[in-house]
């Protein structure tokens, strides 16, 4: 394993320290292992916190700030924070307003983060609704999960319920969109290699040099079949022949389409498997209207993609739109 860490049992403390130092504009409680805005709570908005398992970054502490989350929770490596850090983040961002949990569908993440809105609806009277994302197509039900997995479109939805947030729309309409998005979207990813988590210091999974995982996990789960490696055209087809059947997606169509790096692709091939995606949606009449290319939740240093799509209207569009500010995504500031 080669790795840039000290102590592989200190490596998301070591990260939040380094964060903190990077962005002076967020406030990060070393404690708790919450990273919030360094405004927060933000008087008369609904306050938005996610977080889940280290090692998908820049999910999710890189999305917090004006736009996005007023605050995020780090677990250990793929593993759920725990409700008291939920309960905590909870607090750090009442604005008055309540506040939403978005929470990707792994057992451990849903099951904490009830636990924390009970607790908070208990000891502070703060109202929470939560939204659970469940956006891949790739499995039905896992050893992680009770139905589908959330994946790519998290990133999607925080950023849309997050403007709707900075327009100071009510809990109960950030909370709607953000069930919107999560209907509308859908998403598949591809292993070429796996990943390692560094306290374990081998990888997650045995893939051949001529092998690829389709459909796998972020955490490393099985996908639906392993294939012998193909190339690009190919790989993208699989991703999203898929995804339009799942919706399903129809002819006339607006998407945002966010092609994402799992941590351990370059941005080349990135762009490459993008111009893929599009040639395929073009070919059924679906239009791309907002796209995002990079790695924006990832699986540690696995190579390898997801493609999401999420339907779009002009509400959704306009809210895609909106300016946002934090450490992994910003424009319009």
């Amino acid at each position: 394993m080669k790795k840039l860490i000290n102590d592989p049992a200190e490596v998301v403390d070591a990260a939040l320290a380094g964060m903190a130092a990077a962005h002076p504009d967020l406030r990060v409680d070393a404690k708790q292992r919450v990273v919030a805005r360094a405004d927060a709570p933000v008087p008369g908005k609904v306050g938005l916190v996610s977080g889940g398992g280290s090692g998908h970054e820049p999910l999710h502490a890189g999305f917090v700030g004006p736009g996005m989350l007023d605050a995020a929770c780090a677990g250990e490596i793929f593993t759920s924070p725990v409700p008291d850090q939920i309960l905590a983040a909870t607090a750090a961002v009442d604005g008055g307003a309540g506040v939403l949990h978005i929470v990707k569908n792994y057992t451990g993440d849903v099951m904490n983060f009830e636990m924390a809105a009970e607790l908070a609806a208990a000891e502070t009277g703060i109202e929470v609704l939560a939204v659970v994302v469940n956006d891949d197509v790739a499995v039905q039900d896992s050893l992680y999960t009770a139905g589908r997995r959330g994946v790519g479109a998290t990133v999607v939805l925080e950023k849309i319920a997050g403007a709707a947030a900075e327009q100071r729309r009510t809990l109960a309409e950030v909370a709607g969109i953000a069930t919107r998005v999560s209907a509308d979207s859908r998403s598949m990813g591809v292993a070429l290699t796996s990943c390692t988590v560094p306290a374990v210091g081998r990888p997650t999974f045995e893939l051949g040099p001529d092998d690829m995982e389709l459909g796998i996990g972020i955490h490393g789960e099985p996908g639906r079949q392993r294939l012998p490696l193909a190339p690009a055209h190919e790989v993208a087809g699989l991703l999203v022949e898929p995804l339009l059947a799942d919706l399903p997606f129809r002819r006339g169509d607006r998407v945002l389409c966010l092609l994402n790096g799992m941590g351990g692709t370059p941005l080349l091939e990135l762009y490459l498997m993008f111009d893929e995606v599009s040639r395929i949606l073009r070919g059924h009449g679906i239009e791309i209207a907002r796209s995002l290319v990079g790695s924006y939740i990832t699986s540690l240093d696995m190579a390898g993609c997801s493609v999401t799509l999420t339907r779009l209207d002009d509400e959704l569009t306009a809210l895609w739109d909106y300016p946002v500010r934090t450490p992994a995504l910003r424009w319009g500031m």
